[in-house]
């Protein structure tokens, strides 16, 4: 057995690594399939072959912020803009449930499209259906969170991308590295399972700072977390950098399955833009979420993040067939529960 397949075993049996350890094995190819099968290994030993479905509605391509990789950046003067109505929002859901889905995704751009007690209304609707509730709205007060949680909202998604400050900083002209990690400590104060994660490949990033994006990641102790890789938007000002590794993108996922054994990992779309089969090449590497897009298809397509996003065309009817027939086929259930942290009352 090689050096690299001892600091695999390693992780494995004590979900710790060195800085170092994590680096010699971001920079070295040879034995990625080990580690893939390592991670898939500890996921079924401690979470078992299930996976979780949840239902994502992108509820508005509004947003303020200004992000170079983004598609939905505020001066993308190209992309047509929407807002869908609280009703709209409710009657996507109730078709999700109809369908079996235990947990209700709220995504949307960051900005202030939609006022709190207008999302408040929504998620206790929602709630009155014994769903889970699961938003991505981005950065908001502590007392916005606050009010958020007490209407029933259980999770909440916050992508760091990056851990490197100065990096963060040119990606996100006008934001605050420091803002965005106050944030995830208030989701955690107040008792959300809180969610962040990594873009996988943007220019200028080293494989140093994605191991110390690992090491940050299990310091806050996260519950969810989405790794994806980097993919050039036509409409951004990183159109031509060359697009992000797919297979670096599942080791960081297969390390942090491995150091964080009992989150949450959901199988990004993005890994599918880069690989007609690249979600299911990550529920066989640690990942154990799909979101299924539950948008109306006008405006799914207008939620344009990154070109090449999955489902676009795809019917809800149709769409559910394929993934349960996909995931049967790889030896897994569809999951019947709310799929939260196993760990937590």
């Amino acid at each position: 057995m090689n050096k690299l397949q001892k600091i695999v075993d390693k992780a494995y049996e004590t979900e710790q690594l060195s800085r170092e350890e994590i680096i010699l094995h971001l920079k070295d190819d040879s034995i990625n399939e080990y580690l893939y099968a390592k991670a898939h290994q500890k996921k079924q030993e401690l979470l078992g072959n299930e996976i979780h479905l949840r239902a994502l509605i992108e509820i508005s391509n509004i947003c303020l912020q200004n992000c170079l990789y983004c598609g939905l950046r505020r001066d993308n003067s190209l992309q047509e803009r929407y807002k869908l109505s609280k009703d709209e929002i409710l009657f996507l859901a109730s078709t999700a449930k109809q369908y079996g889905y235990k947990t209700i995704v709220l995504q949307g751009g960051e900005s202030n499209t939609y006022p709190i007690n207008d999302l408040c209304e929504v998620i206790q609707k929602i709630k009155k259906d014994d769903i889970a509730i699961t938003l991505s709205i981005g950065e908001k007060t502590y007392e916005e969170y606050k009010l958020l949680k007490e209407a029933g909202a259980d999770r909440f998604l916050l992508r760091i991308e990056t851990t490197d400050c100065t990096l963060y900083e040119q990606m996100d002209p006008g934001m605050s590295h420091e803002n965005r990690k106050r944030c995830l400590r208030d989701l955690k104060a107040l008792g959300y399972e809180t969610g962040s994660g990594s873009l996988v490949g943007l220019p200028g990033q080293t494989i140093e700072s994605i191991a110390d994006d690992i090491l940050f990641f299990k310091e806050i102790d996260a519950d969810m977390l989405g790794i994806g890789p980097f993919i050039a938007h036509q409409d951004t000002p990183l159109k031509d950098v060359p697009n992000g590794n797919l297979f670096l993108s599942l080791k960081v996922m297969a390390i942090i399955r491995l150091l964080m054994p009992d989150i949450n990992i959901p199988a990004t779309t993005a890994m599918e833009a880069l690989h007609p089969n690249g979600r299911m090449l990550a529920l066989t590497s640690g990942a154990n979420v799909l979101m299924p897009n539950f948008t109306d298809e006008i405006h799914r397509k207008m939620y344009e993040i990154y070109p090449g996003k999955a489902q676009v065309a795809e019917n809800n009817s149709l769409h559910i067939e394929q993934i349960n027939k996909k995931i049967k086929e790889y030896g897994l259930v569809v999951s019947k529960t709310a799929g939260y942290r196993w760990n937590r009352s």
